[in-house]
């Protein structure tokens, strides 16, 4: 009940949080980082409540293949990538978490002069994830109001806010954290993937 009531809290609940990490999310993921922890909700929750909310969007309007696709042929017996795409698909929240480690590693390889150690790129990450859900979650709703397929354009926008919030994070100034934060995410989808 406490973390519920922790969630919901407009002044330092989901709502603040949001708001914060949409204006100015290096600064504020860098403050609960050295600061404050209790102004934005802690980001394991924050990953798995947004990606929940898109989970249940994508149920509501009954849009099915989200921004994960894979399909085999009909007929033939699941194979183990079908399976684990599957349980990606229902899973999104514990999945972000996974693809998050796979990114994280390749941050601390591209930032390894950073003061940032692997747990706190993660908790960055969750932050980031997260609004990315969010992201998604705005466009699964205007899929499902205008009948009309929104998940490339969302997939842009959520890569872009991605590589716009790393390279808030690390060094707002220097056009190289927003290219590596962009590899980062290429290489660590890759890597998950492939893993």
């Amino acid at each position: 009940i406490h973390e519920i009531e922790h969630v919901l809290h407009f002044e330092r609940g989901i709502l603040y949080t949001i708001r914060e990490l949409t204006t100015n999310p290096g600064q504020n993921i860098r403050k609960y980082l050295s600061e404050n922890r209790s102004r934005l909700v802690k980001p394991i929750i924050f990953i798995i409540i947004t990606s929940l909310i898109y989970t249940i969007l994508c149920f509501v309007f009954h849009i099915e293949d989200g921004y994960v696709k894979y399909q085999e042929a009909k007929g033939e017996t699941p194979s183990a990538v079908g399976n684990i795409v599957k349980w990606v698909q229902e899973h999104y929240g514990y999945a972000n978490i996974m693809m998050g480690i796979f990114i994280a590693l390749w941050l601390k390889l591209f930032f390894r002069k950073s003061n940032y150690n692997f747990f706190e790129i993660l908790i960055m990450l969750c932050f980031v994830m997260g609004m990315g859900m969010l992201i998604f979650s705005i466009f699964v709703i205007i899929q499902g109001i205008i009948h009309f397929n929104m998940m490339a354009i969302a997939s842009f926008i959520g890569i872009a806010y991605f590589v716009w919030a790393i390279g808030q994070f690390y060094d707002k100034k220097k056009l190289a954290s927003y290219i590596k934060g962009l590899f980062a995410y290429i290489l660590g989808m890759i890597t998950f993937w492939i893993f």
